[in-house]
């Protein structure tokens, strides 16, 4: 059963969730259904999950739509992730740019197909000025890929005599990812029960909390976000320092 629903925002809730999206197919398959079929159902979870968000304190919002794996996917279940993405798009980038969501793509731009292409510019474009709540989808995004690409930004520039390799920390490392100017997540969210990154913000996440929750993502809502919301909020951030108590009992 899902939790109660929350409409106020949690205390001290964090300030940007990240969400592996995962079970469309498994949500599918359950039902006797071609994987893809789960897929238009994982839009509808997008929508009412970059609803809720803002209600519950969240102003970064993080999904992982698309890895640099998944074009090893079968071709029509590819097809249709790119159908539903130019769909979700031009069914609601009118809608997210008045409500002052401001679209931010994650990942590899190159070799996107056209249409594909002209779909992220155009969300960034027509939401750039927006501040109110941030909306970050990675789509043919990596953490490794970004790593690489980080590295090689860097690598050029110093090259090119514009950068000096000594002063190159974690910060220049922060500003070349394709998550440049976010904050780093504060909470992880992935679905299904399963218990691992894949690939996702492997640099951003050095210090999030993580919640792993069994529900296929299809079925997620804003009750299943208020109930991890209020398992960040029984966390103790430590940033890898200690608290006096065990500052004690190690001595």
């Amino acid at each position: 059963m899902a939790p109660v629903d929350q409409k106020q925002p949690a205390p001290d809730a964090p300030l940007h969730v990240a969400i592996v999206m995962d079970g469309n197919g498994r949500w599918a398959k359950r039902r006797g259904l071609p994987r893809q079929v789960g897929h238009p159902k994982g839009v509808d979870a997008i929508r009412r999950v970059v609803e809720a968000a803002p209600d519950q304190g969240v102003r970064w919002l993080t999904l992982y739509a698309f890895s640099t794996e998944n074009w090893r996917r079968p071709a029509g279940e590819v097809a249709e992730v790119m159908r539903l993405l130019k769909l979700y798009v031009n069914s609601d980038l009118d809608k997210l740019a008045r409500e002052g969501v401001r679209v931010r793509i994650l990942g590899r731009r190159d070799g996107l197909p056209p249409d594909i292409a002209e779909i992220v510019e155009r969300a960034e474009r027509q939401t750039a000025h927006n501040d109110r709540f941030f909306l970050q989808v990675a789509f043919n995004y990596g953490g490794r890929a970004d790593l690489v690409d980080a590295a090689r930004a860097l690598a050029k520039e110093a090259a090119e005599g514009r950068l000096d390799p000594e002063t190159i920390d974690e910060d220049a490392v922060s500003r070349r990812l394709s998550t440049g100017g976010t904050p780093d997540p504060d909470l992880v969210i992935r679905t299904s029960g399963e218990q691992r990154l894949s690939n996702f913000l492997l640099w951003e996440t050095a210090y999030s909390e993580f919640v792993f929750q069994d529900v296929l993502w299809p079925d997620y809502n804003a009750a299943y976000l208020h109930a991890a919301i209020e398992e960040f909020q029984k966390r103790e951030r430590r940033y890898g320092g200690a608290v006096a108590d065990d500052v004690l009992a190690a001595g």
